[in-house]
């Protein structure tokens, strides 16, 4: 019964899964107009204030997270019905948002593929040790999970590592397209920023550009990490893992004011997104309002998610999240059984 109790959830849902075109023009329309009037008008203000500059840089950092789902969605190939239009809309963002599409397309299925998967993670999630590992873990080993869990770290580090690095390089064994698509990306974005550095200047680009990928990146990474980061997340071992499952219970709902829900492009109903990757953004809270089983997912809200800051370690015996404090009577225990099979870390979402 809970098979079919899934499968009937899975089929409501899909059922949302249809591109719109006109929605999806006017989204592009309303998105990214707003990005580039607001950059000129970043540099405009240059001449009256440095002051007046970085709250629109800001505001325009908020349209690049909205600009970024756009992204997202044509890598699922739910933006558009086309593949072709997909692909061309995801490469233009994935410049603006300095993501290149092909890279992170594979590896963004493969994350919606292995989600909450305790033996398949590493590709396109956010790091995450169980209290085993931790516990059977070197010093070092300990040191370096603890470093990249650091708020000031993910957060104020991990977008400069996201642009500058991950995002810049392709990995080993990529294929052609993909590789292809990374040195296009990143040939388009070096022409575009010296063009600008050009026009305007090297200073007034730094201060426009700089607080615009930093609010963004920092955002992105936060929405990302929320989305799965809470006390009661879905995590099972490969046998036990049901991919319905780790949609509805290993993703929350993130219950945020209109305003925000619109710049983030509605993906806090991360939930329903999991669980149908088709479903493009603008229908995604159709799909919630309309699947009353949906509506029981975990909800968070600007509040509560500030508690999963302290949320480090994934304890599979309670099946929730730990902080470091809660297990340091743990490391002073000898262990005769652990599991091991942490994974490197990786600032890469959805």
């Amino acid at each position: 019964m809970e098979k079919q109790k899934q499968a009937q959830l899975k089929k409501n849902v899909a059922s949302f899964a249809k591109p719109d075109a006109i929605a999806a023009i006017r989204q592009l329309i309303n998105t990214l107009l707003p990005f580039f009037i607001l950059w000129f008008l970043a540099y405009q203000s240059l001449a009256i204030s440095v002051w007046l500059t970085l709250p629109l840089a800001i505001l325009a950092g908020g349209f690049v997270i909205r600009i970024f789902i756009i992204f997202h969605d044509c890598t699922h190939q739910s933006f558009f019905k086309n593949k072709k239009a997909n692909r061309i809309i995801g490469t233009i963002t994935g410049i603006i948002t300095l993501f290149p599409f092909e890279k992170w397309k594979r590896d963004h299925s493969i994350h919606h593929a292995t989600s909450s998967n305790l033996d398949k993670r590493g590709t396109g999630d956010v790091w995450v040790m169980t209290v085993d590992e931790y516990i059977a873990a070197s010093f070092w080993e300990r040191m370096s999970y603890r470093l990249y869990r650091n708020p000031i770290v993910m957060f104020g580090l991990g977008p400069i590592y996201l642009f500058l690095i991950s995002n810049r390089f392709n990995r080993k064994g990529a294929k052609r397209r993909e590789r292809m698509n990374t040195y296009l990306t990143n040939t388009v974005v070096a022409a575009i920023y010296a063009l600008l550095i050009w026009a305007i200047g090297w200073q007034a680009f730094l201060i426009i550009q700089i607080p615009i990928l930093y609010v963004s990146g920092t955002l992105g990474i936060w929405l990302f990490y929320v989305q799965h980061q809470f006390e009661d997340s879905y995590f099972e071992d490969e046998e036990q893992w049901d991919f319905v499952k780790a949609a509805v219970d290993g993703s929350s709902y993130y219950k945020l004011p209109k305003i925000l829900q619109w710049v983030s492009g509605s993906i806090g109903f991360h939930h329903v997104h999991h669980l149908s990757p088709r479903v493009p953004n603008y229908h995604l809270e159709k799909a919630h309002e309309s699947t009353p089983p949906l509506q029981k997912a975990t909800t968070i809200t600007l509040a509560s998610s500030l508690k999963s800051i302290r949320f480090r370690l994934y304890d599979t015996e309670n099946k929730s999240f730990v902080s470091f404090k809660e297990i340091k009577h743990l490391l002073e225990k000898p262990t005769s059984s652990t599991k091991m099979g942490s994974k490197n870390p990786s600032f890469q979402d959805k």
